[in-house]
C-alpha cells in the first residue's frame, strides 16, 4: 500500500494517523523508564512475584540483544506502523539493487530527535523494504543502554533492532545466511543537538568505526539520507562551547543520549506547543553500494580511504535527491 494523499483522509483516517505519531513519541520517550519503575515499584507491593520471574528471566536472557534478539514479523507488520507513515508521510526510495548474496551496513543519516524515517523505513515493514530489498535482512542499530530497559528491550527487539556494539554486530554479520544490512545511524544521539529545520548538519567526520567494521567483513557500505527528518520538530540548539552545550555533551558522554529542548504541536490545538510531530513529509533515499574488501585487520590508511569515498557519495546522494524532496537547491550538507 502507498502513503494515502492528505486530501483522500477522513477525519477517521486522520485522528487515527495522528494517535498513531503520538503513540510513537510516548514510547520512545516514556515505555523504557515507565516499565523500569514499575519492575522497581512492584517489588514492594503482593505483585512481587511477577518482577522477580520477570528479573529472573531478564537474568537469563541478558545476552539474547547481542545474538541476534527476537525478530517479530508480525510486530513489524502492524497497522499502526502504516497509519505512522501516512501522517507524515514517509516514504522510502530505492535507487538501485542491493543484491543478497552480500553483506551491507546503511549508514543512516540524520539522527534527528527520534530516527523516525529511519525507524519506519528498517524496522517495519511499513513501506513495504524486504518487497524492495527482496533477500535483504534489516538490522536497527541502537543505543546498547535501551537494550538494558525492561521490556522497552523485547519490544524494540521484535521490530528487529540490536545493540551498537562491536559484539552484536560481529555475530550478526558473521552469520553463513548473506543479506544481512546493519543500519547504524552514525551520527548517534550527539547529531541530535544539530537536528535544527532547515539545516542538514551531520556528525560524521571523525566517526570511522562503522568503516573500520565493514572493512573486517567485507561489507558494501550504502549512504542513507532521510529528507524532511530534522524538520518534524522544532529544537532549542545552543551555541557550541555555551555552558548549555557542554552540559547537552557531558550528559551525553555519561548517559548516552542527549538531552534536548524540542517541541511540536499539540494534540489538540494546532498553533500549540506539544509533543505531535509536525506533518513534513519525510523521504529515505537508499544510496548505491560502495563494496568494500575484507581486511581482517584493516589499516589506518584502509578506513580513511573508504570513509572518504563515503563521505563522497552521501554528498553526491543528498545533492542529486534534495531539490525533489523539497530541500533549495542553495542548500549544502554540513559534515563535521
Amino acid at each position: 500500500a502507498l502513503p494515502t494523499s492528505a486530501a483522500s483522509k477522513t477525519p477517521q483516517k486522520q485522528h487515527l494517523e495522528t494517535m498513531s505519531a503520538y503513540q510513537f513519541v510516548l514510547t520512545f520517550l516514556f515505555m523504557g523508564p515507565f516499565f523500569s519503575f514499575l519492575v522497581i515499584f512492584l517489588l514492594f507491593t503482593s505483585l512481587w512475584s511477577l518482577s522477580v520471574l520477570y528479573l529472573v528471566w531478564l537474568y537469563l536472557d541478558w545476552d539474547t540483544p547481542k545474538q541476534g534478539g527476537r525478530r517479530s514479523k508480525w510486530l513489524r507488520n502492524w497497522t499502526i506502523w502504516k497509519l505512522l507513515r501516512d501522517y507524515f508521510p514517509i516514504k522510502l526510495v530505492k535507487t538501485v539493487e542491493l543484491p543478497p548474496d552480500k553483506n551491507y551496513i546503511l549508514g543512516a543519516h540524520p539522527h534527528g530527535i527520534m530516527c523516525t524515517g529511519i525507524f519506519c523505513n528498517f524496522a517495519t515493514e511499513a513501506n513495504g523494504f524486504s518487497q524492495h530489498f527482496p533477500g535483504i535482512q534489516p538490522w536497527f542499530a541502537g543505543l546498547s543502554s535501551l537494550f538494558c530497559l525492561p521490556v522497552y528491550r523485547d519490544y524494540i527487539m521484535c521490530a528487529g533492532a540490536c545493540p551498537v556494539s562491536q559484539q552484536s554486530l560481529d555475530f550478526i554479520l558473521a552469520q553463513p545466511q548473506l543479506g544481512q544490512a546493519v543500519v547504524i545511524v552514525v551520527g548517534g544521539a550527539q547529531e541530535a543537538l544539530h537536528s535544527v529545520p532547515g539545516e542538514h548538519c551531520l556528525i560524521l567526520r571523525k566517526r570511522k568505526g562503522f568503516v573500520r567494521l565493514a572493512l573486517r567483513h567485507g561489507a558494501s557500505l550504502v549512504p542513507v539520507y532521510s529528507f524532511g527528518e530534522n524538520d518534524i520538530f522544532r529544537l532549542k540548539a545552543f551555541a557550541t562551547g555555551s555552558w548549555q552545550n557542554r552540559c547537552q555533551i557531558a550528559f551525553k558522554k555519561l548517559m548516552g543520549f542527549s538531552p534536548c529542548i524540542f517541541w511540536g504541536r499539540s494534540l489538540f490545538l494546532t498553533n500549540s506547543w506539544g509533543l505531535l510531530p509536525f506533518s513534513v513529509p519525510i523521504t529515505t533515499v537508499v544510496g548505491r553500494p560502495i563494496p568494500v574488501p575484507q581486511r581482517s585487520h584493516p589499516t589506518t590508511e584502509e578506513v580513511d580511504h573508504y570513509h572518504t569515498l563515503y563521505i563522497k557519495a552521501l554528498q553526491q546522494l543528498f545533492e542529486e535527491h534534495k531539490e525533489s524532496c523539497g530541500v533549495p537547491a542553495s542548500t549544502c550538507l554540513t559534515v563535521i
